[in-house]
């Protein structure tokens, strides 16, 4: 009995602290620390917006409305989108067939924004190889002939330009002039005879975790353009913008501020506030269509680009960071949620006049994730409901 109270003191004392621990980073205190950040030299005047996610009130921000040059952060929208208008649980079916004529095939594509040109990688995270697409087709081809094939007529729909351009470019290394032929889906399926290969992306959910844990810039803007077309727009740069921009009016958001050259971020010339992309996440939080975005951000050191960032500078925020990375040169940004323990912020901090160097997008890095560590603590409800459970 003795042994059995002393556990449960024990207990208690350890939620007691727990609860006290998970409850001193209110509010003010988050926006101290979150102060002393923007105020860093290394980070050079960023753009920063912190939000309460229980409340959606605004806790600090500093330069939150100034446009800025947010990096890979723009590749949040581009998921936004792609669970707006896509069905999360889609794939895309890519097939090749012989064609009507003995030097022909047929590729009816999905618009398969998942095809990979390393076919190891292909392999191993089941991707549809370009190769495998491109190299049994011609190999069916030259069996049917008999001969080696010169000149092949390649009936195709639904394939991205740069998927296209890949195929020609793989048949003309191996001396074969091929004709590129588009055509539509009926026309595709009444032209194809035996079929050779057929192939199915991951789901739509799937890849979309893909390249907001990992950054993956070609997958992000091919994801963004199937998003703008499912959504009745364009089908390239300008579709995609004015998606992002439906996208967050509907969110109740004023996209008015933001510039979009692109999906993935890679252009200099986009512009967003930090403002804009914290409330786009304080929106995204508790809405059922846009809160599975949040399993797709990387893990402070856990998972894809945050795996490594944390376990040094700040390893008491291991785990509890998700966020989204960015990097270019002259900038290093990040946006997502902080678990600080009873409470849970969003955040957006984007620093695009630090230095054009490696040495100082490393330093502006560590300065986050320090800073970030300052707030981050568990929510250790386990222990309490442990603690009543034994002590009742």
């Amino acid at each position: 009995m003795r042994k059995l109270l002393g556990l449960s003191a024990a207990f208690l004392s350890a939620s007691i602290f727990a609860t006290s621990n998970a409850s001193a980073f209110d509010p003010a205190s988050a926006a101290t620390v979150f102060a002393r950040m923007a105020a860093s030299p290394t980070l050079s005047n960023p753009s920063v917006s912190l939000i309460d996610v229980s409340t959606g009130k605004v806790v600090f921000e500093s330069n939150a409305n100034s446009q800025r040059k947010p990096a890979s952060l723009m590749k949040l929208l581009s998921a936004s989108a792609t669970l707006r208008y896509l069905d999360p649980s889609k794939v895309f079916a890519t097939s090749v067939a012989l064609g009507p004529t003995p030097d022909s095939i047929v590729i009816d594509g999905e618009y398969d924004p998942w095809i990979s040109m390393n076919s190891k990688e292909a392999l191993k995270m089941g991707r549809t190889s370009f190769y495998a697409l491109a190299s049994r087709g011609l190999s069916a081809v030259t069996k049917k002939s008999e001969e080696p094939v010169k000149k092949l007529q390649v009936y195709y729909n639904d394939l991205f330009s740069k998927d296209v351009a890949n195929f020609k470019a793989y048949y003309k290394k191996r001396g074969v002039s091929a004709t590129m032929i588009d055509v539509s889906e009926a026309k595709a399926k009444s032209l194809a005879t035996e079929q050779i290969v057929y192939s199915t992306s991951p789901t739509v959910k799937e890849i979309m975790n893909w390249f907001l844990v990992w950054s993956d810039n070609i997958v992000s803007e091919r994801m963004a353009r199937l998003a703008a077309k499912a959504a009745g727009n364009d089908f390239n740069e300008k579709g995609v913008a004015k998606t992002f921009d439906k996208v967050l009016t509907e969110l109740g958001i004023n996209p008015s501020r933001i510039i979009i050259k692109d999906a993935s971020g890679l252009s200099k010339e986009n512009k967003l506030t930090a403002n804009i992309l914290s409330q786009l996440l304080y929106k995204i939080h508790s809405d059922p269509v846009f809160s599975q975005l949040i399993g797709g951000l990387p893990v402070s050191g856990k998972t894809g680009t945050l795996s490594k960032r944390y376990i040094e500078s700040a390893p008491q925020a291991v785990g509890l960071v998700k966020a989204k990375t960015g990097t270019l040169s002259g900038t290093v940004s990040l946006a997502g949620y902080v678990q600080s323990g009873d409470r849970e912020y969003a955040f957006t901090i984007i620093a695009d006049q630090i230095g054009r160097t490696n040495a100082a997008s490393e330093r502006a890095r560590k300065t986050l994730d320090i800073y970030l560590g300052k707030i981050a603590a568990p929510l250790m409800l386990p222990i309490i409901e442990t603690a009543t459970a034994i002590i009742g």
